[in-house]
């Protein structure tokens, strides 16, 4: 099944920690349903310096990171209305389209 949020969508947050939160969808990942967001759900990775067989070395320290986290605790913000809002598919000319269902505002 297709799902209807993409990369590059303005997103916020609608349950969990960080409730309210709004995003930029970085990476959608449709096998497990995930969506990782810009600056949201942030981690931290404590990462040991490692040498790679060259002159190169990879640095060590705390690596921050956005963690992913489930597509159903997200939702689209329309552009036209500025609210978060359930997203439908219908078709407009022989291709398929997303609109708000709050204001019928076409997204794409």
């Amino acid at each position: 099944m297709g799902l209807k949020i993409k990369r590059g969508d303005t997103v916020e947050v609608i349950s969990g920690n960080e409730v309210g939160a709004r995003g930029e969808v970085l990476r959608v990942d449709p096998a497990k349903s995930r969506v990782v967001v810009q600056a949201v759900n942030m981690r931290k990775k404590h990462q040991r310096q490692a040498q790679t067989g060259g002159q190169r070395q990879l640095p060590g320290g705390i690596i921050e990171f956005e963690g992913s986290m489930h597509i159903s605790n997200v939702m689209v913000v329309c552009p036209s209305c500025d609210k978060p809002s359930r997203v439908g598919i219908r078709r407009e000319d022989g291709e398929r389209v997303r609109f708000c269902h709050n204001c019928d505002d076409v997204l794409d």
